[in-house]
């Protein structure tokens, strides 16, 4: 597969030509990769009006993805606000309110997007027992919820892959939500991969109408590289409004390092890499077993994850990451509950062994019995714009009882709030607070709320 983005940069950079534009390093390498950094010059086309190199380099990664597909040099992120801007655009098409059905475990870009956009939530909850940073759901209960609604939202919008490696039946989903007239959108951030099983696990081929991919999680391609999905069978509009949506949102100065990368990423996905996958998934397969019989409980059914709920083992997961730190080995993310391993055929079978050796390596301890707090129904007290857009101040979470939350001041990872902007903060919330170690949040003043 060519590589237009790529080969029309390094005819560039190896044109000598005097860089009279922007960045002002001019080519000079600093870092090392200067000389690729360009801006939107003549011939370079441009993200968001693209028509030659970054419109051919799209159309390749969409045969590669059998979609519809966009690039995007900010993550997910962008491409999440985007499908939501699309689905409101849909719903007032159609005479309807914007409202969305969404998992709980959204990421906090689904909140800023339904400030930005004004759209209304109905919110799907994880099941009793289950981590804030899950929400298992069938089609069964997207049918039920669907079924007793009082109004058909206008889409359901699930994470899936979530943060622990859980996955739901997205074609089950898929044929409810279209049942009924409901557009299916997907953060399948984690999962760009999936499309690349010896079976396609991705949304699009499940049925989803849009979902967004963070190439740079599961591909090898650079920090904020990303991919806006849209089904072929979906309705017209979205494709014909995905770059204006996109460039709502997006920088005028997108990443041309970037662009590449992406660019290059369909060379290596055509060059064999389904095969590869396959091969190291089986050896990803052989190696959990190994970590299993250690001792280890493991969950999630995502196949490039490796997910360790510690506490059996005696550690909490932030002490376990510790420990494979001090042993050369960065995991991804870690809280008290669990320790998360993201892996790819950039692994390698020599960075298995690494990391079974050094599993193995650390003691199992007496198990450690501590429950999380269950995250309860908070009461909506203001619309998530409206708080978000309110005049708010900065309390110890400790003393946060019965304020209204006004902005989710959670990092990523896992970037998952616990409480919504504009909800009351409750008993459970502040327990939760307390656990997951979140000293302050962000409340609407009380002269606000009176």
């Amino acid at each position: 597969m060519d590589t237009p983005i790529v080969d029309f940069v390094r005819r560039y950079a190896d044109s000598e030509t005097l860089r009279l534009h922007m960045p002002g390093h001019k080519g000079v390498n600093f870092l090392g990769v200067e000389t690729l950094d360009i801006t939107e010059i003549q011939g370079a086309d441009s993200l968001y009006e693209a028509e030659e190199i970054i419109r051919e380099s799209e159309r390749n990664a969409g045969q590669l993805f059998g979609a519809n597909t966009f690039y995007s040099t900010e993550g997910s992120s962008l491409c999440i606000r985007a499908m939501l801007y699309l689905a409101v655009l849909y719903a007032r098409e159609h005479g309807r309110r914007p409202l969305i059905a969404a998992g709980r475990n959204a990421h906090k870009t689904f909140i800023s997007a339904a400030a930005l956009l004004d759209f209304d939530v109905m919110w799907l909850y994880p099941e009793s027992g289950q981590s804030y940073l899950s929400v298992s759901v069938s089609g069964e209960d997207i049918e039920n919820t669907l079924k007793n609604a009082d109004e058909i939202p206008t889409a359901v919008y699930l994470t899936s892959p979530d943060y622990l490696g859980n996955t739901v039946d997205i074609a089950g989903i898929a044929e409810v939500c279209h049942r009924y007239g409901v557009l299916l959108l997907v953060d399948n951030a984690h999962g760009a991969y999936l499309k690349f099983l010896p079976e396609s696990r991705h949304p699009i081929d499940l049925g989803a109408d849009m979902c967004c991919d963070s190439a740079h999680k599961t591909l090898p391609v650079l920090t904020g590289g990303g991919y806006l999905h849209i089904s072929k069978h979906a309705d017209p509009m979205f494709k014909a409004d995905a770059k204006n949506a996109m460039a709502l949102f997006g920088s005028t100065s997108p990443s041309y390092l970037i662009l590449q990368s992406l660019d290059l990423a369909n060379k290596y996905i055509s060059g064999g890499y389904p095969e590869r996958l396959a091969n190291y998934i089986a050896k990803i397969d052989c190696e959990k077993e190994k970590i299993t019989s250690l001792g280890y409980t493991l969950i999630g059914s995502e196949p490039l994850k490796l997910t360790i709920a510690t506490k059996s083992y005696g550690y909490r997961g932030y002490e376990l990451a510790q420990l494979l730190r001090e042993r050369g080995i960065e995991c991804e993310f870690s809280d008290r509950d669990f320790c998360v391993m993201m892996l790819t055929p950039e692994t390698g079978e020599a960075g298995l062994s690494r990391l079974v050796r050094a599993l193995s390596d650390i003691q199992k301890k007496e198990k450690i019995d501590e429950i999380p707090p269950v995250i309860a129904k908070a009461e909506r007290v203001m619309t998530v714009r409206n708080a978000t857009l309110s005049c708010s101040e900065i309390i110890p979470a400790s003393e946060s009882l019965g304020r209204i939350l006004a902005s989710a001041t959670v990092g990523c990872p896992p970037a998952v709030p616990i409480l919504v902007c504009g909800e009351r903060i409750n008993e459970a919330a502040v327990r939760a607070f307390e656990y997951y170690g979140i000293e302050k949040v962000a409340v609407v003043t009380e002269e606000v709320c009176k």
